[in-house]
């Protein structure tokens, strides 16, 4: 019980002070999650809406396989690109492993089918009242797709936020891609696991409790959003 409430004690300093590593690591972070979520949104997006829109022989397993992929290993998908960007592999020339763009690399393959899934449902519901309207105007598939994202921005929102979400815990795929390097490559989840190990129980606490926050704020973020697309519907 004395280790804990002094680790909750550390914690609470180490917060209150803005400790430079815990700074440090809070803001690698945001920047690998957030540049891997704007690539994913790229992505995923225009898949969704393209999936929703079109109707081609395999839209089905397309769709199955969005699904399927929403639920990929993180492990899986860090063993994957680090074989891809070892020096033997492939894209072991670009000398980006163990760094933080393998980092985003490995979340933007994990995320994306996550933005695409739930970017093809809310489109998909759009897409069956816009349709008529649409065909009338001979609108092009671009122009359908483009009407469709930009009306559905809300729901589409929630897809990148749940993309980030996500990727903010995650941990497998970063620290083996990654390598949890000091000043290099440790972020929120890795650093909690090595301060773990080394019983500095009041650093992983802090770092912890970073993570929870921006977690909440995801959340509260998605709840916001939700209520302001479904109060738009009315």
């Amino acid at each position: 019980m004395t280790t804990i409430w002094e680790g909750m004690v550390g914690a609470f300093w180490l917060i209150v002070s803005l400790d430079g590593d815990l700074v440090e690591v809070t803001l690698l972070s945001l920047r690998v999650t957030l540049s891997a979520t704007l690539i994913a949104s790229a992505i995923g997006l225009p898949l969704g809406a393209w999936v929703a829109v079109r109707r081609f022989a395999a839209r089905r397993a397309v769709i199955a396989l969005l699904n399927a992929l929403m639920g990929l290993p993180p492990v899986v998908v860090g063993l994957v690109v680090y074989v891809l960007l070892s020096r033997s592999g492939p894209l072991g020339v670009f000398g980006l492993l163990f760094t933080p763009t393998a980092m985003i690399i490995a979340q933007v393959i994990i995320i994306t089918p996550i933005i695409a899934s739930i970017a093809h449902q809310a489109v998909r519901e759009l897409w069956a009242d816009y349709h008529d309207l649409l065909l009338s105007l001979n609108a092009t598939a671009r122009q359908r797709i483009a009407t469709l994202l930009w009306d559905g921005r809300r729901a589409l929102l929630t897809a990148a936020l749940a993309g980030f979400g996500r990727a903010i815990g995650e941990v497998g795929a970063i620290i083996i891609v990654g390598g949890n390097i000091d000043h290099a490559t440790r972020v929120l989840t890795t650093a909690i696991a090595l301060e773990t190990g080394k019983g500095d129980f009041g650093r992983a606490l802090a770092l912890g409790f970073i993570l929870i926050a921006l977690a909440m704020a995801v959340n509260y973020a998605l709840h916001v959003v939700s209520r302001t697309e479904r109060s738009s519907r009315w």
